[in-house]
């Protein structure tokens, strides 16, 4: 699961996925496509395990 850090806002919707189009329409979309690359480059590395494994603890009598 990524974490939204300040300033993350301007690269999601509302529902969590990424914005492809610039919200300005005038910003150069190959730019904007390089900063929306970097920022889910950024969500990789923050990224944790979605599931954790308990193993049972097994007792020996």
């Amino acid at each position: 699961m990524s974490i939204l850090r300040s300033g993350d806002e301007k690269f999601h919707y509302s529902d969590g996925s990424h914005r492809w189009i610039p919200p300005d329409p005038d910003y150069d979309q190959e730019v904007w496509d390089e900063q929306v690359r970097q920022h889910k480059q950024g969500h990789l590395r923050n990224e944790r395990p979605k599931v954790r494994i308990k193993r049972p603890v097994w007792t020996t009598w």
